[in-house]
């Protein structure tokens, strides 16, 4: 499937000057965020002048920030399969094993960029605070997200926070949602399309009315617009193969974060961990 956008910024790129490009590999990578900012938003983000942004916009052959952003809503209306995503980046990096590997640490980079802004070491805290006070954390993964739900829900665990998993498809999850209590909170993960599962631990969230730290890599959804907070982690680069380790990075830092807002109880649930290791030996 063509992406048309990327397209043109690879094919403009050596054509802009150096801030107009900063600007077109922003509006690539985060299409998403673009979508939902006014000129002066972008400006913000990449420490520049909205005219500059505009200019840039022009300079993409566009007549302005709403012609582009049309250009922008086209390309995300069309679903991206993993197949498509992974002949994308594969068309990148050509045969070249090299070139591979710098993509990903560059797209790491970019992701760890993204995290260590204000804005991203406060959506941190605030998710922090959010689960903090939760007799339970549920956590919400399925897919490739599942994985990232079942190790963080086990470092939880380790750490002294009791937490549970949710990660049934279909009516499987309807029994997982019945364990839902008043004094709990959500972790959600979630990336794309919100499908029917994620819409259904969203909407028993908030009738219940717990707290929900959306894992996800746009805030301009509906999706995001219910929850409580919103942590932003980028699995690597827009209409790319998916990467996991940013999101991984996040919530490793929440997992710390809630484990140093109560240390004696993590210590003592690791002193408890060590006892019973000694119970069952070397």
């Amino acid at each position: 499937m063509a992406d048309k956008f990327g397209d043109r910024v690879r094919r403009l790129t050596a054509t802009l000057s150096p801030a107009a490009a900063r600007v077109a590999s922003y509006l690539d990578q985060n299409r998403p965020q673009a979508l939902a900012s006014s000129a002066a938003q972008i400006a913000t983000q990449l420490g520049m002048s909205d005219a500059t942004v505009i200019r840039a916009v022009q300079a993409l052959g566009f007549d302005g920030l709403p012609d582009l952003k049309q250009a922008l809503a086209a390309g995300l209306g069309e679903r991206m399969s993993p197949a498509t995503n992974m002949r994308r980046t594969l068309s990148e990096v050509g045969e070249n094993a090299n070139e591979a590997v710098q993509a990903v640490l560059d797209a790491h980079a970019e992701g760890m960029e993204a995290l260590r802004t204000e804005a991203g070491q406060a959506a941190i805290l605030a998710a922090i605070s959010a689960l903090h006070q939760a007799s339970r954390i549920g956590v919400f993964g399925i897919g490739p997200s599942a994985h990232l739900a079942c190790y963080l829900a086990f470092q939880l665990n380790r750490s002294g926070r009791r937490s549970f998993l949710l990660d049934s498809t279909g009516w499987g999850l309807a029994d997982q949602l019945l364990g839902l209590r008043a004094d709990d909170a959500v972790l959600l993960l979630a990336y794309g399309q919100p499908y029917r599962e994620v819409q259904a631990v969203m909407a028993e969230a908030r009738r219940l009315g717990l707290p929900v730290v959306l894992v996800t890599d746009t805030e301009d959804s509906d999706l995001a617009r219910q929850a409580t907070v919103v942590l932003l982690a980028r699995r690597g680069r827009a209409n790319q193969v998916a990467l996991h380790a940013t999101t991984l990075i996040a919530l490793e830092a929440v997992i710390l974060g809630l484990a140093a807002s109560d240390g004696d109880n993590a210590l003592q649930q690791l002193a408890d961990l060590d006892r019973l290791r000694k119970l069952i030996g070397p």
